[in-house]
């Protein structure tokens, strides 16, 4: 039984969350109304939770949840407050606590977040384990990250982002140019996350018109407008408990956007032709390739809003600004595109990895893929040549003059390079690395006689690595 202490100056309050709580059955609950008690009570409780208003006389909520993050910094928080304060909860979920609600808290609100702060608490301590038994990543960790090829530090860092910002409820508004993966990193955090079980429901935000947003966010009952000849339920309402990922965010028009903004603010909303409240429990993450601070200046973009949806920032560096994932990246998609289309295309000329070296890519690692997949179809040799690329890239390459004669390193070659960095980042752990990789010991260890490498020590500083980093 999950041990929460609730600590709030209104005597009432606490005696009515006490009530609601007990009657689940599932928590032992203790209060508390003097916050000059705070510290002392959480040190000598063990608890799981702390149930915090922000709104106290003396030592405010915001004050005792900064001690709290110091001197207790694996304890769950979820705070309360009012309707209006939106700055001051977001800034308290920026010191960490999990989640916040506005008054009044509905009651079945209050306890599935309590579920999922205390569930985010069992998955750290979980994590922790399997770190200090040598096992880095569990297979949760192997499968968010899977589509994931990377060896640039830069990616790799935003990588170990997303696996802390996962394991809170926090909106997450994750930032890059077009192509670079912003649906994979949303898709990674939602599988890493508590809500990993339920549904996660992407829409393209760019395409809902002002007049067709209640209806297609929050469904319609049955006669709501001509044509609804039977009740609909809306994204809200089909990622009920997991995530709603709002792509395109920044394109949204502003009537829309004040829509969205008055049901984050109350977690509540009614189908089209209803009276019926419903609760929005949803994880929010939101995605844009637009400059939103520009946008909010021109007017274009609530503020409000952006507060409300970037409480967890991520951004995604594009293709261009990710040293030595070009060549990785190319021959991935060569190996993939061999296989689909029945082709023996051994290697990447020199010339032409040279060209896309070069290239900056405007359309990130979409682009490089439709590049990579349209010359292995052109392609009649065993090397990948010049000839294939698109005239645009073949012009490119005129312009720079040819390149000595070679070829790339092989598949085996870039293979090797990435089981290297693999180890190196388990300190030398194969079991751990033979997770990460997806196969099992005995075979890393026949990988490992075959390229030659059994013997490699741990590459200095690849602790740093997380994963196999976003081929998107």
């Amino acid at each position: 039984m999950s041990r929460i202490l609730i600590l709030d100056d209104d005597v009432a309050v606490l005696n009515c969350f006490q009530v609601l709580l007990t009657q689940t059955r599932r928590f032992e609950v203790s209060v508390l109304s003097d916050s000059t008690r705070a510290l002392e009570t959480i040190a000598s409780g063990n608890f799981d939770l702390l149930l915090l208003d922000m709104d106290m006389p003396v030592v405010s909520g915001m004050e005792v949840l900064r001690s709290v993050r110091q001197s207790h910094p694996a304890l769950e928080v979820v705070v309360i407050t009012g309707v209006g304060d939106v700055e001051l909860a977001v800034e308290s979920m920026k010191l960490g606590a999990y989640d916040y609600l506005c008054k009044p808290v509905d009651a079945e609100r209050l306890v599935g977040s309590l579920d999922r702060a205390l569930e985010r608490s069992r998955m750290h301590e979980e994590l922790l384990r399997l770190r200090e038994h040598g096992g880095q990543q569990g297979p949760r960790f192997q499968e968010a990250f899977k589509d994931f090829v990377t060896q640039d530090p830069g990616l790799m860092k935003t990588l170990s982002e997303v696996e802390r910002i996962a394991l809170s409820n926090n909106s997450v508004l994750i930032r890059g140019e077009s192509g670079t993966g912003k649906e994979l990193v949303a898709r990674a955090i939602h599988q890493l996350g508590c809500r990993a079980d339920k549904p996660f429901i992407t829409v393209n935000a760019a395409a809902f018109a002002s007049a067709l947003f209640d209806s297609q966010f929050f469904g319609h009952e049955r006669g709501a407008f001509t044509g609804a000849e039977r009740a609909a339920a809306g994204v809200f309402e089909e990622a009920d408990e997991g995530t709603l990922f709002l792509d395109e965010v920044g394109d949204l028009e502003l009537p829309v956007q004040s829509k969205l903004l008055r049901v984050l603010q109350t977690g509540e909303y009614y189908r089209l032709g209803s009276t019926k409240k419903r609760a929005a429990d949803v994880r929010i993450i939101s995605a844009t390739n637009k400059d939103l601070d520009a946008e909010i200046e021109a007017g274009h973009f609530r503020r409000d809003l952006y507060f409300r949806l970037s409480i967890s920032p991520i951004l995604v560096p594009p293709l261009r600004d990710r040293k030595g994932d070009v060549e990785l990246l190319a021959y991935y998609f060569l190996d993939r595109y061999c296989a689909a289309n029945g082709k023996q295309i051994k290697s990447i000329s020199e010339k032409v990895m040279d060209i896309l070296e070069a290239y900056d890519f405007p359309g990130n690692v979409r682009e490089l893929e439709n590049i990579v997949a349209t010359a292995v179809v052109l392609e009649t040799s065993d090397v990948l040549g010049v000839h294939s690329l698109p005239p645009q890239l073949r012009a490119a390459g005129a312009r720079h003059g040819e390149a000595p004669q070679g070829v790339r390193r092989t598949l085996a070659d870039m293979e090797a390079e990435h089981i290297r960095a693999v180890i190196g980042y388990t300190s030398g752990n194969r079991s751990a690395a033979a997770r990460i990789l997806g196969i099992s010991r005995m075979g890393l260890l026949s990988k490992l006689k075959r390229l030659g490498i059994e013997a490699d020590p741990p590459t200095a500083g690849s602790a740093k690595a997380r994963s196999n980093g976003s081929s998107q």
